[in-house]
């Protein structure tokens, strides 16, 4: 004779719900690290068009703009905004040389700020630029 145990086939209520629950963390945990990338990538994003933004402000400076002394400031695509600052630099070295050659030596400094969620993110970048001493 076969016994009530022997008949029973499939799974009891318990393990399927075990399995769903198992299968819901999983996906769970998988979904966190999709959206987790996707974010990494679009603040990545963001920080390479603000280096982009950077680079052409400091290139502009001496070619569009004169190399005075001052501050150049604005906004682009509605959320970065930039400044540019040059200066004199004028330390015992660079003065001494500057002064033989004719030429005056300009800090130039790019920053890029924006606002990514809550928080402020910041690109600076710094060159030393040549300008004939008037």
């Amino acid at each position: 004779m076969t016994s009530k145990r022997q008949l029973q086939a499939g799974f009891s209520l318990l393990e399927i719900l075990i399995a769903f629950s198992i299968l819901a963390l999983s996906l769970g945990i998988l979904l966190n690290i999709f959206s987790g990338g996707l974010r990494r990538t679009i603040v990545s994003e963001e920080y390479q068009q603000a280096v982009i933004i950077a680079q052409a402000k400091m290139a502009a400076a001496g070619v569009e703009l004169p190399l005075n002394e001052g501050q150049k400031q604005g906004q682009v695509l509605d959320k970065y905004n930039w400044s540019l600052i040059m200066q004199p630099l004028n330390t015992d070295d660079v003065a001494a040389a500057s002064e033989a050659m004719g030429v005056q030596v300009y800090e130039v400094i790019s920053r890029v700020q924006w606002m990514a969620g809550d928080n402020d993110r910041l690109v600076e970048l710094i060159t030393l630029k040549l300008s004939k001493k008037e």
